[in-house]
C-alpha cells in the first residue's frame, strides 16, 4: 500500500519540486498551502493526478490541519515565512508562522504517530564564523533589537521543538537545515538573489548587489535538495537527528551577478546598494555560509549533481 504524505507549503518553490518527485517515487501526496508565497500555478500540473490532492489552507487551521495529518503516515513541514526582505518587514508574522505553525504541525503529528521532516535553514548559525558550518557547532545570534535575526531565532525554537518532541514523546523527526536552495519556481518577490538577479539581467537592468557584494554563499540545486529529502523521508536511522543539505561550491555575490551576465549575455552593470537601503538601519548579514555535508554524505550518499552553472541555465532558460 503506497504511504501517505502530507507537505506543508507544498505549493512553494521547494515545495512544488517535492510533491512532484515524491509522486513519482509511488507515494499518496496531500499539499496544504495558504499561498501566501506559494502558487498554484507551481503544482498545476499534478492536480489531475490521482494520487495528489491540494488543500489551499493555513496550517494554523487547526481542524483541517488534523483530517489532513490524520490520513497520513508522514509530514514534511515546509511551511514558513521565508526570504530576507518578508522577514524585516513583517517580523510578526515571521515569528508567529514559524513558532505556531510548527507547534501545531508537531502536536497534530504527535496525536496520530506521523513521523516528522522538519525543513529548518542554516540561518540557525547566525553569525558564526568556523566554516564550514557542523550540525553541532554553537550559534551565535545577534540582538533581538534586530529583527533580522527574528527567522534565525524562531527557527532555531522549531528544532528545538521538533526534538522535543521526539524526546519526550518518542515521535519521530529529522531535522533538515537547508543552504541556500535555487532552482526554477523560486520567487525574487521576497529578497531571493538568483530569480532577482536573473530578472534583472533579461530586462537589461542594473543587478542590484547589496552590500560590497563580497559576501558568499553556496547555492544547492532543488533537484539536489529534493532527492536528499526523500532519502531521509525513507531512512530509519535519520529519525532524532539533524543534517545540513546544501552543496559546498561556494561564491561571492559579486561573482554570481558577474556569472549570470555571462549566462545571459546581458548588458546589464552590477551597483552596489547599502544594506540599510536595501533591508533596514542596521541590517546585518552572514560574510559567508558553507555547510559541511559530511553527515548526510555518509547517511545517504549526498554528493550534489548539479554544479551551479548548470542550476543557473535552468533557472535562466525557465525565466526567459
Amino acid at each position: 500500500m503506497k504511504e501517505k504524505i502530507l507537505v506543508t507549503g507544498g505549493a512553494g518553490f521547494i515545495g512544488s519540486h517535492l510533491c512532484e518527485h515524491l509522486l513519482q517515487g509511488g507515494y499518496r501526496v496531500t499539499a496544504i498551502d495558504d499561498l501566501s508565497t506559494g502558487r498554484v500555478q507551481n503544482i498545476q500540473h499534478l492536480r489531475a493526478l490521482p494520487d495528489f490532492q491540494f488543500v489551499r489552507e493555513t496550517i494554523n487551521n487547526s481542524q483541517v490541519l488534523d483530517r489532513l495529518t490524520s490520513q497520513a503516515d508522514i509530514v514534511i513541514h515546509l511551511a514558513a515565512a521565508v526570504g530576507v526582505k518578508l522577514i524585516v518587514q513583517e517580523p510578526v508574522r515571521t515569528i508567529q508562522t514559524n513558532i505556531m505553525g510548527t507547534e501545531h504541525v508537531l502536536t497534530t503529528a504527535n496525536r496520530y504517530g506521523c513521523k516528522v521532516l522538519l525543513a529548518s535553514t542554516s540561518e540557525v548559525y547566525g553569525k558564526g564564523v568556523k566554516v564550514p558550518f557542523r550540525e553541532e557547532d554553537d550559534s551565535l545570534m545577534g540582538p533581538t533589537v534586530n529583527s533580522r535575526w527574528a527567522y534565525a531565532t524562531s527557527k532555531a525554537v522549531d528544532e528545538f521543538l521538533g526534538l522535543a518532541y521526539h524526546r519526550q514523546f518518542g515521535l519521530p523527526v529529522v531535522i533538515m537545515r537547508f543552504f541556500n536552495t535555487v532552482g526554477p519556481r523560486q520567487t525574487g518577490r521576497y529578497g531571493m538573489v538568483v530569480p532577482r538577479f536573473v530578472r534583472q539581467a533579461l530586462r537589461g537592468d542594473p543587478i542590484e548587489v547589496y552590500g560590497d557584494g563580497k559576501q558568499s554563499r553556496c547555492f544547492a540545486d532543488v533537484l539536489d535538495v529534493v532527492w536528499a529529502v526523500i532519502q531521509l523521508v525513507e531512512h530509519p536511522q535519520a529519525v532524532g537527528q539533524v543534517f545540513n543539505i546544501g552543496s559546498t561550491e561556494e561564491i561571492s555575490i559579486y561573482h554570481l551577478a558577474e556569472r549570470i551576465i555571462q549566462i545571459t549575455g546581458s548588458s546589464s552593470e552590477i551597483v552596489l546598494v547599502p544594506y540599510d537601503e536595501a533591508y533596514a538601519p542596521g541590517f546585518e548579514d552572514m560574510r559567508r555560509r558553507v555547510p559541511s555535508i559530511e553527515k548526510i554524505s555518509k547517511f545517504i550518499g549526498y554528493k550534489p549533481r548539479y554544479s551551479l552553472e548548470d542550476t543557473l541555465r535552468r533557472v535562466v532558460e525557465f525565466e526567459s
